[in-house]
C-alpha cells in the first residue's frame, strides 16, 4: 500500500515537472524546443518503465481533456497539431528509457543511463517526425519535403535534446542513490 501511494505521488510529481518543462519554450522554426524531454526521460529513469510511461500518458490525457499543460495549450484538437507525435513519443521514450536502464537503475553506469536516454530520444524523434509528416501531408494538405522535415524536426532540435539526455543521465546518476538511501525508492529486495 505504501509503495502504491509513493508511486502515485511520483507520477503526479512528474506530471507537474513535465508541464513546467512544456512551458519553457525556445522558439525554433516548425518544432519548438522545450524541456519536456528532460523530465520525461527522468520519469523513465527514476520511476522505471511502467510508472515513467504512466506519468507521461497521464500528462497527455490531462492535456487532451483541456487542461493547458502542453507548450501551446491543450484540448482534444491537439491531436491534429503536427507536433503531437512528439508527445506520444515522450511516453514511449520514457518507457524504453526505463526498460533499458534496467531494474537496478541506481547502480547503472553513466554510459548505460546515457544509452538508455539516447534510445528513448530516438523513439521520440521517430514518432514525432513521422506524425509531423503525416499531419502536414494528409490533414493540413501542405506536404513538407524530406530535407525540410529532417532540418526542422530533427537537425535544429536534436543538439539541445542531446544535452538534455546528458543532463538527465548526470542527474539520475546522482539522484537515484540518494532516493534509495532515504527510502524514497524501493530497492530490489523490497519489490
Amino acid at each position: 500500500m505504501k509503495s502504491n501511494v509513493r508511486n502515485l505521488v511520483y507520477v503526479a510529481l512528474f506530471i507537474v515537472l513535465i508541464t513546467i518543462g512544456a512551458k519553457v519554450v525556445i522558439p525554433i522554426p516548425v518544432c519548438p524546443f522545450t524541456l519536456q524531454l528532460l523530465f520525461t526521460t527522468l520519469a523513465g529513469l527514476v520511476l522505471g518503465p511502467v510508472y515513467g510511461g504512466i506519468s507521461v500518458l497521464c500528462y497527455i490525457m490531462l492535456g487532451l481533456i483541456g487542461v493547458p499543460v502542453f507548450a501551446t495549450g491543450g484540448g482534444f484538437g491537439y491531436v491534429l497539431q503536427p507536433t503531437f507525435g512528439y508527445l506520444v513519443g515522450f511516453a514511449a521514450g520514457a518507457f524504453l528509457t526505463g526498460l533499458i536502464a534496467g531494474k537496478n537503475m541506481e547502480s547503472c553506469s553513466f554510459l548505460r543511463l546515457l544509452a538508455a536516454n539516447f534510445a528513448g530520444l530516438l523513439v521520440v524523434y521517430l514518432m514525432g517526425i513521422v506524425y509531423f509528416w503525416l499531419i502536414k501531408t494528409f490533414y493540413i494538405g501542405n506536404p513538407i519535403g524530406f530535407k525540410a522535415l529532417i532540418l526542422y524536426c530533427f537537425v535544429l532540435a536534436v543538439p539541445g535534446d542531446i544535452v538534455l539526455c546528458v543532463v538527465a543521465a548526470i542527474l539520475s546518476k546522482k539522484l537515484l542513490p540518494i532516493l534509495k538511501a532515504n527510502g524514497l525508492i524501493e530497492s530490489e529486495a523490497q519489490k
